[in-house]
């Protein structure tokens, strides 16, 4: 299974939310590609945001060797799941699709939180302080367990 994660810019949900699955992929025996892209090209090359990265280590994950990169249409190709972190992200991969296909392979991730869940989106937490960085991460790590139990289950 090969598993893309999106957001904007991809500095700090979709790095983070690309460590949490590696790690507990990797902790699991799971055999799958993870991998994270941006829908915009700020920050192509660069490392995660370090408020994202001081925030993932203090909770045992490293995302400090990640790069950002911009989604392109042939991640289609690549990936089998791609998990956006917002609708905006949604709409910019999903007008990338060349058919319905490539659209049925692109999820919210916090849809995988069930409806229990009241959030639909991964708050930015660019522009806000530490609580932000900090509940991005309890939010990824749930869905993230979710995709974890969903990969051992086949």
């Amino acid at each position: 299974m090969n598993i893309l994660m999106v957001c904007l810019g991809n500095i700090c949900r979709s790095p983070l939310a690309d460590g949490l699955l590696r790690h507990k992929v990797e902790r699991e025996g799971i055999k799958a590609l993870v991998d994270s892209a941006g829908t915009a090209n700020y920050h192509t090359g660069g490392p995660p945001d370090e408020r994202m990265t001081e925030t993932a280590m203090g909770n045992g994950i490293n995302i400090s060797s990640l790069r950002a990169r911009q989604f392109e249409v042939l991640d289609y190709d690549t990936f089998d799941l791609i998990y956006v972190m917002d609708k905006s992200n949604y709409h910019n991969v999903t007008r990338l699709a060349r058919d319905e296909n490539d659209i049925k392979k692109v999820k919210l991730i916090l849809d995988e939180l069930g409806h229990s869940n009241n959030i639909q989106e991964v708050p930015d937490p660019y522009y806000g302080g530490q609580a932000g960085f900090d509940h991005v991460f309890e939010l990824l790590d749930r869905a993230t367990d979710v995709i974890i139990e969903k990969l051992k289950n086949g």
